[in-house]
């Protein structure tokens, strides 16, 4: 029997406006963010959803709140699920990380799978405990239709793994739209399609440009 994960990221929040750090802060959702779930929630109204899983994490508590009540189900939520922690980057923009803290910034570019920023987590870490979060539910909801709201390096790491990309390579490769949909085919807990992949349809017609969001690999300018 397939299991079907609907993947979603949590709706926009003024961080998300702003390029600032926003791993565990306890950031709420903007009114376009709100919006932007409900959109969601609509969409998804029909597919026969049985749960709603999601992070701990303010934004993504509300996400699933409106797409739940959509669905008619209750959300539940699972601390795996949670943001990367960035420590004593959060809340600060990315200019101001490399200015403040250019030898840290430099390492986790070249590296944000096995590095860390003091007091934050490396990709590894934020694996460590999201796979088995999602294994669990994938285990304890065979043949269903299930919502599970997380963050955007939460779900381009588990994405990554999931299809055995370089893992490495996540943040200059993958994109996750605030409230875009991914929707995973489980054949079993390890063996996984990909059905549909940041999609946004549901709030706007066209795909979104990635400008500064992904990393400065990717923000640079050609021939750089």
């Amino acid at each position: 029997m397939i299991t079907r994960l609907y993947l979603v990221r949590h709706g926009a929040t003024q961080l998300t406006a702003e390029d600032r750090f926003s791993g565990s802060d306890g950031v709420e959702l903007s009114e376009e963010g709100a919006w932007q779930a409900k959109q969601l929630g609509e969409r998804l109204r029909g597919e026969g959803i049985t749960a709603v899983y999601c992070s701990p994490l303010s934004r993504a508590v509300d996400t699933a709140r409106i797409i739940a009540g959509e669905c008619g189900v209750k959300p539940a939520q699972r601390d795996g699920l949670r943001e990367i922690t960035h420590g004593h980057w959060e809340g600060l923009t990315r200019r101001d990380v490399e200015a403040r803290f250019p030898q840290e910034y430099a390492a986790w570019e070249e590296d944000p799978f096995t590095f860390a920023p003091e007091g934050g987590e490396s990709g590894v870490s934020v694996l460590a405990r999201a796979l088995p979060a999602l294994r669990e539910i994938v285990t304890s909801h065979i043949g269903e239709r299930v919502v599970v709201v997380s963050h955007k390096a939460t779900l381009r790491l588990l994405l990554s793994s999931l299809l055995g990309f370089d893992v490495r390579g996540y943040r200059d490769r993958l994109d996750q739209a605030p409230a875009s949909l991914n929707v995973l085919d489980f054949k079993d807990p390890v063996r996984v399609r990909l059905m549909l992949f940041n999609d946004t349809s549901h709030y706007h017609n066209r795909p979104r440009l990635a400008t500064e969001n992904l990393s400065k690999w990717w923000d640079a300018a050609p021939g750089r």
